[in-house]
């Protein structure tokens, strides 16, 4: 980790709605002492951080700068949400080759300017630009990974929670696989103080939940508020946001982000969603919970799916 004296210090790669609104969340939940916002539009950086800094005197003590590539030295954790958001009548591959060309043109250097922070990726596709910052630098797994389908994981907590009526803190559930149209829900561990979600539903007089119907809630969340307010950015930032404070706390606390996945569940050499533990480290350990052959199916699908869409990109 970066020896900083001041404090924590947090890069953000990106100033456009989500990197502002992480930068934002920063300063409000006072995670860190220092914030650097880095953008290609330098007027846009220099006025989110000013826009920031100017209200933190009534919030924590966190000191908001914009700044150069140079700038990032010594970060403990760089937030990565670098490129193109996609375009009417363009493909998720369009945007995939995209923004694996910006990634490309700009992580090496960066590597060698922190070569110890920990990056936390939000840039999407977030499976295949977690992939490609691994193959374009010489980052180590550990120090590398995805936001994922931590966010995922929040929100199918939040509707099984609705429909018993519980905190989505009760909640034990997760999302597995790609963060997008593959992923799936390992309903054999999803519980509710150690019971399962069936014999909950029986013990305390619930209908039953309709798992094809949350699973499709949970996929479609993100298209559904895009569609409604054009962007998606405070649920990433509440995201970004644990998973950091996880990170500069040393908390060990398990979440869904997407590794680079070696012998997992027959699995290698692609970046998906599964447990693991977050720590000062980044990624502590992995957490590999025994699924049914059903399950383990779906998951190896979207490993498959996944690794479709890296066949066909120029790394």
């Amino acid at each position: 980790m970066a020896d900083n004296k001041s404090g924590k210090k947090i890069t953000i790669i990106g100033a456009g709605n989500v990197g502002a609104t992480i930068a934002y969340t920063f300063a409000v939940a006072g995670t860190c002492s220092e914030v650097v916002l880095i953008d290609i539009n330098k007027e846009k950086a220099k006025g989110e951080a000013m826009d920031i800094r100017q209200g933190v005197s009534f919030s924590h003590n966190v000191e908001v700068i914009d700044g150069t590539y140079d700038d990032a030295a010594g970060s403990d954790i760089i937030v990565v949400t670098l490129g193109l958001a996609r375009k009417p009548g363009q493909t998720r591959l369009d945007l995939a080759q995209a923004n694996v060309n910006i990634i490309k043109s700009v992580m090496p250097q960066l590597a060698k300017t922190c070569p110890d922070s920990i990056y936390v990726v939000v840039s999407n596709p977030v499976d295949i630009i977690t992939y490609t910052i691994l193959k374009c630098t010489d980052l180590s797994p550990t120090q590398v990974f995805g936001s994922g389908t931590a966010l995922d994981t929040s929100r199918l907590r939040s509707s099984i929670a609705d429909h018993v009526g519980l905190s989505p803190n009760s909640v034990h559930a997760y999302v597995f696989g790609e963060h997008g149209d593959t992923s799936m829900i390992p309903w054999s561990i999803t519980n509710i103080a150690g019971i399962s979600m069936e014999e909950y539903c029986k013990e305390q007089d619930h209908a039953d939940l309709d798992e094809d119907e949350i699973v499709d809630e949970v996929r479609k969340a993100g298209a559904e508020v895009i569609k409604r307010k054009g962007a998606t950015f405070y649920a990433i930032a509440l995201t970004v946001n644990k998973i950091c404070d996880n990170i500069l706390r040393d908390a060990n606390n398990i979440m869904t982000v997407s590794t680079l996945i070696k012998d997992r569940y027959g699995i290698n050499d692609v970046c998906l969603s599964l447990p693991a533990v977050i720590g000062a480290n980044g990624i502590e350990k992995e957490v590999t919970p025994t699924l049914t052959d059903d399950e383990l199916k779906k998951l190896q699908a979207s490993a498959d799916a996944l690794r479709g869409v890296l066949s066909q990109l120029e790394f």
